[in-house]
Formats: C-alpha cells, sequence, structure tokens
C-alpha cells in the first residue's frame, strides 16, 4: 500500500500500519454504546467481532500497491480517528468519502474540517475524479457542517428514509466538483 502523510496545523493524516490495528479495534470496540456511534449511521447496528476478524480485515490491504482506501486522523501523535473512501461506482469514478473522530473530547474543534480538507485535496491530487461526495443523515449536523465547511454543497436529500429511536431521518449527500475545490484553493 502506498504510504502517505499529510500534515495540518492540527492533525496528520497518515497511512495505517500494522501496529494501528490494536488502537483502531479499541477505538472501535473498546467501549459499549460508544458515543460516536450515535451518529455515525446508528441505524445499522455496531456488530461486536473478535480481535482475530478485525486484524484479518483491517490488514489485508497491507500486500498491495494500491492507493489506500483510509488514512488515521492523529493530534500530537495520537489517533483520534479515520478518513476513509469508497468506490461508489468505480467505472464511473463515483466516489464517497468519510470521515469519524472516535474521541468525542476531540469534536468540535476544527480536527475534523481539516482532516477532511486534506482528505479530499489527496484524492483529488492521487485519483482520476470529477467529484468527492459524502453520504450522511439529518441526525448528524456536525458532519453535514463539517462538509460545508470545506466547500461542500448539499446534492440530494432523501426524506424521511432513515428511521431511528422512533423518528424519520432524511438521507444527505453533499459534494464537491474538483474544479470548485481548485477555485477554492485558490483563494486561500
Amino acid at each position: 500500500m502506498q504510504k502517505i502523510r499529510l500534515e495540518g496545523s492540527k492533525v496528520t493524516l497518515r497511512s495505517r500500519k500494522p501496529e494501528d490495528t490494536p488502537v483502531l479495534y479499541n477505538l472501535i470496540y473498546g467501549t459499549k454504546n460508544p458515543e460516536w456511534k450515535k451518529y455515525d449511521a446508528p441505524y445499522f447496528p455496531l456488530k461486536q467481532i473478535s480481535y482475530e476478524i478485525f486484524e484479518t480485515q483491517w490488514n489485508a490491504d497491507f500486500e498491495t500497491d494500491q492507493f489506500p482506501s483510509d488514512l488515521l486522523i492523529e493530534v500530537e501523535g495520537t489517533t483520534i480517528g479515520i478518513v476513509t473512501f469508497y468506490w461508489e461506482h468505480e467505472a464511473s469514478r463515483w466516489l464517497e468519502a468519510g470521515i469519524l473522530i472516535y474521541d468525542p473530547g476531540r469534536w468540535n474543534g476544527g480536527y475534523g474540517s481539516e482532516a477532511l480538507s486534506l482528505w479530499v485535496d489527496c484524492l483529488f491530487q492521487n485519483l482520476t475524479i470529477a467529484r468527492v461526495g459524502i453520504t450522511t443523515w439529518s441526525g448528524n449536523p456536525r458532519m453535514m457542517r463539517c462538509a460545508e465547511k470545506v466547500g461542500m454543497q448539499l446534492e440530494g436529500r432523501m426524506r424521511k428514509c432513515r428511521y431511528y429511536d422512533g423518528i424519520y431521518y432524511d438521507s444527505i449527500r453533499m459534494g464537491i466538483l474538483r474544479e470548485e475545490w481548485e477555485a477554492r484553493k485558490a483563494t486561500v
């Protein structure tokens, strides 16, 4: 896997290493009913898996030369989250990005928006794509604000299609085009 390290003023994004696996496992599964899961698609249950299965899944891509589909988010050497991407439809170059800050103590501090900005820039620099998007839900206002802060705009709202805890929520799609990203960077 390609090794990447991106430095911001608040966060560093870097490629995962095998020794990061126990840290990630603990961030994801180390707490029963973690706070982060209340905002990260809570309508999909977090299924507990063994460390051995997690290790096999997360370490499978270390042997490839492909561009990494995720990077760790670090603050002062401590892993606080992860940025990701997946192909909605690779043949048409439709890519969706994601970000997750596991530590609630790091929410609302600008870490997520800086990490997402670094990640969007990295994706545009390394992949032949015209757009980077995110998908979230109306129960996650922090994610929508984070996307807005990096220049993404609302592209789609599927109304009342996420039912959680007795309430209907909207599914939200936001994105930014390459030319919008480049114009935004030119003004900074």
